[in-house]
């Protein structure tokens, strides 16, 4: 019996579907059979980007959008499948991420809301599909994110050494690992990785985000900016915490830089790359780390790797390329993960993560037609 499962996966910095498909019939540790990355096209990605932030209309946008990704995704599904000249009745289910376009869970009524019709890509897939794997954890007073420390925790864990995995996407999260302890999991959001970085160079120089880091190269960081940006309230909240581009955005950061009128372009950069890595190590430092590995986008830019290297001095800084994952999956094997979890009744939240009252299994199943 196969025991294939497929994830798909867009962040918040929507650079693209990541799919992963993820062989679970070791025990021991899942293996990544193959894995692809799929931009959105601009139309798609330009509709997604007006839905972060109030529009007009925008419940009948954001269906509309949600059938559009859901498309997009179960494309980037059969992508992956046709790669590896493999039949959809060979994969056991999809676990789907979805994009999210709004992460409001404080209070009473706290949600989450991640588009992507799971029943379009069932269709259009003819696999089963998990999804909507945060709401669950959120009904039980959690954060519903970080979700993936329990897949990083049965991945990456070590006996002897104490890990962290962060995920640099748009948003940055951690996931400490202590050693041959898996009671000790912590997780929760830093604040922002790329989404700063990314709006500011798509604004100025018309590119999605600043490969390898080169216009922030070009800059000096403004320290007195950077003590500005370091005063949002969200860095000082005791986790579990989560964020997204509600409270990291543009506009944020263009209302900051009124004060900071002669500040050039590729300095605000420099200073953006900066913030990054200062609120990911001053999280980082708080725990007692052996060794880090960046997963995501932003263990491509060699400059935010060195300035988070700089920042944790002695630690060792590296990517989860050298623990035989390629940074561009682990956030698609995870949702893999959480499918396969579903389907086996095993808990997907980590309540000392997410805040959550108890163990959870997460997701909801969207049946293909027969």
């Amino acid at each position: 019996m196969s025991a294939i499962y497929l994830g798909l996966m867009s962040g918040t910095s929507m650079d693209g579907i990541d799919a992963a498909l993820v062989d679970f019939s070791q025990s021991s540790r899942p293996q990544l059979l193959d894995y692809i990355s799929v931009p959105y096209s601009q139309q798609l990605l330009d509709e997604l980007h007006q839905l972060n932030l109030p529009v007009n209309n925008e419940l009948e946008r954001a269906l509309i959008a949600g059938r559009k990704v859901g498309r997009a995704f179960a494309a980037a599904a059969n992508q992956l499948l046709q790669q590896n000249k493999l039949t959809s009745d060979l994969v056991v289910a999809i676990g789907s991420h979805g994009q999210t376009i709004r992460h409001q869970p404080g209070g009473d009524n706290g949600f989450s809301l991640q588009i992507g019709c799971a029943h379009t890509i069932a269709c259009e897939s003819k696999i089963d599909v998990v999804a909507d794997f945060r709401n669950t954890d959120i009904a039980l007073g959690g954060q519903g994110a970080p979700l993936v420390p329990a897949f990083h925790q049965a991945v990456f864990a070590d006996q002897k050494l104490n890990r962290a995995v962060v995920n640099i996407g748009g948003i940055a999260n951690i996931s400490y690992l202590p050693a041959n302890n898996p009671d000790g999991v912590q997780g929760f959001d830093t604040g922002p990785g790329n989404t700063l970085m990314d709006a500011w160079c798509l604004l100025h120089t018309g590119q999605p985000y600043d490969k390898d880091g080169k216009l922030a190269a070009q800059g000096k960081c403004n320290q007195l900016l950077l003590q500005a940006l370091m005063q949002h309230p969200y860095l000082a909240k005791i986790a579990p915490k989560s964020t997204g581009r509600d409270e990291f955005h543009l506009d944020w950061l263009q209302q900051l830089l009124v004060s900071y009128a002669a500040i050039s372009v590729a300095d605000v950069q420099a200073t953006l790359l900066q913030f990054t890595a200062h609120s990911i190590a001053a999280d980082l430092v708080r725990l007692d780390v052996d060794e880090v590995y960046i997963c995501g986008g932003g263990a491509y830019n060699s400059s935010l790797m060195a300035a988070l290297q700089q920042q944790m001095q002695t630690k060792l800084v590296t990517t989860t390329a050298d623990l035989g994952i390629n940074p561009d999956a682990v956030e698609a094997m995870a949702f893999a993960w959480l499918a396969f979890a579903y389907d086996n009744n095993l808990t997907g939240n980590v309540p000392a993560v997410t805040g959550a009252s108890g163990n959870a299994i997460l997701g909801a199943k969207y049946k293909a037609p027969r």
